[in-house]
């Protein structure tokens, strides 16, 4: 691409662009003409709060567990246009989705426009009900964008079956594409009226391309999803969710049962897969990564906010149950010098 880059960027760009766009909507169950290809969630779903047809006084509603950038985008938008954001905090470990569900609505008045849902929180890995939430919030009349930065590559996600009217994600992440992939989906009725991030050429109001104009990039990033799609589509998504729930359970079930260790992460099966926090009690989550880190070699990142004061832990298809055990014994050890 760089070779030939005056000639790449002017011909075959877009084509296979919109050829790899295509293969990834196929995986979600959406149609080509509702997804594009970004460079990460935060591109996706900032254009998305950022573009919408905000008037004073609207509401929006989003936790206090959500990713940071877009946190701080419907910042912007509450000074920019006069919105209301209205913040929740969810709990560690619901006792049904419905109580996932009334505490959404609880949040919900007549001048809610919009509400964020993760579909896993990023730092608990917590899978949300987001189908209920869904359904419960187009009864208000209410939009729903979701954040499903660490699901696709990670676990089968439908986003007809799901419901809802945006959603971005991260291909960088569980589908192991290079740096700076991502994607957005717009359900096809909405994609008129979202204000694009930068201009584009005279496109017809549906159309979703309109709203893909970043300038010049590294496109062989575009090209490389190719690579990481293969790679899933010889594990099979069913198969690699298993494996990672798997994993994830191989280390948290035994440290909840260690004095001192806080899992923060739901415990029943359907609620994670293989994103967990885990923190050591009177040890800051900075001090426990770097014990882990130093001491153990073990790297994690801590998480100290919305709630949660622990260690992230991510393995994936790679890590074997041999280093999940290293991690159970790293952190009890921590754990008893700590007491």
């Amino acid at each position: 691409v760089n070779r030939v880059g005056a000639d790449y960027m002017r011909s075959v760009q877009w084509e296979n662009k919109a050829r790899v766009a295509a293969r990834v909507s196929v995986i979600l169950g959406c149609t080509p003409g509702e997804l594009i290809l970004t460079r990460n969630t935060t591109e996706s779903l900032d254009m998305v709060i950022g573009g919408y047809p905000w008037q004073p006084g609207d509401e929006a509603v989003f936790a206090e567990q959500d990713y940071g950038a877009m946190q701080m985008q419907f910042g912007l938008v509450a000074e920019r246009f006069g919105v209301i954001n209205r913040v929740l905090s969810l709990p560690m470990n619901p006792a049904s989705d419905e109580e996932i569900v009334a505490l959404y609505e609880s949040a919900i008045t007549p001048r809610t426009r919009l509400l964020m849902v993760c579909h896993m929180v990023n730092i608990t890995g917590q899978i949300l009900p987001v189908r209920k939430i869904c359904d419960m919030a187009h009864r208000h009349g209410v939009e729903v964008l979701v954040d499903g930065a660490h699901c696709v590559g990670h676990f089968p996600v439908d986003i007809p079956a799901l419901g809802c009217d945006y959603y971005g994600s991260s291909l960088h992440k569980w589908l192991a594409a290079p740096l700076g992939a991502g994607m957005l989906y717009i359900r096809r009725e909405h994609i008129p009226k979202i204000w694009p991030l930068l201009a584009e050429h005279p496109r017809e109001p549906d159309d979703i391309s309109r709203l893909n104009h970043t300038g010049t990039h590294p496109v062989h990033t575009d090209l490389a999803i190719d690579a990481a799609m293969d790679y899933l589509e010889h594990i099979g998504i069913k198969r690699k969710a298993a494996r990672l729930r798997e994993l994830q359970r191989a280390w948290t079930e035994p440290l909840r049962a260690v004095r001192g260790v806080r899992v923060n992460t739901p415990e029943s099966p359907e609620r994670s897969c293989a994103i967990a926090n885990v923190g050591v009690e009177g040890l800051p989550p900075a001090g426990l990564a770097t014990a882990l880190l130093e001491d153990f070699g073990i790297y994690t990142v801590a998480i100290d906010g919305a709630g949660v004061q622990g260690c992230r832990i991510t393995p994936n298809v790679f890590n074997t149950p041999e280093e999940m055990a290293h991690l159970v014994a790293a952190v009890s050890e921590i754990a008893r010098r700590a007491r």
